[in-house]
């Protein structure tokens, strides 16, 4: 059984360095559009089917919300969707913030 992987900024960093890792951003659009991390793509309610549907489930799928609590569950859920390496970024956004303000696009 596939386990969802929860990992640091700093590990979530060189992952979203690899051109095959996907990173998501499952905050709230007015959050998303304010700052967020670059080559990040948000995902709501309303884009949720469509990524899951074009996405490769074979790739890295890091996820990130603001603090890494509703990550963890967004992960899971993932993993029932068939993606098979699924990481949460613990200390969400705002961790990520403090440790690598150089990757913040807005």
């Amino acid at each position: 059984m596939i386990e969802l992987q929860r990992i640091s900024c700093a590990q979530a960093s060189v992952l979203c360095r690899d051109a095959e890792t996907q990173i998501i951003d499952i905050r709230d659009s007015g959050s998303f559009a304010a700052a967020h991390i670059a080559l990040a793509s948000h995902i709501d309610n309303a884009t949720l089917q469509g990524f899951v549907a074009s996405a490769n489930s074979d790739k890295p799928l890091v996820i990130y919300c603001y603090h890494g609590n509703s990550s963890q569950q967004a992960g899971q859920f993932f993993i029932q969707q068939g993606f098979t390496e699924v990481y949460s970024v613990d200390g969400g956004f705002e961790q990520w913030r403090v440790e690598h303000p150089e990757d913040l696009a807005n």
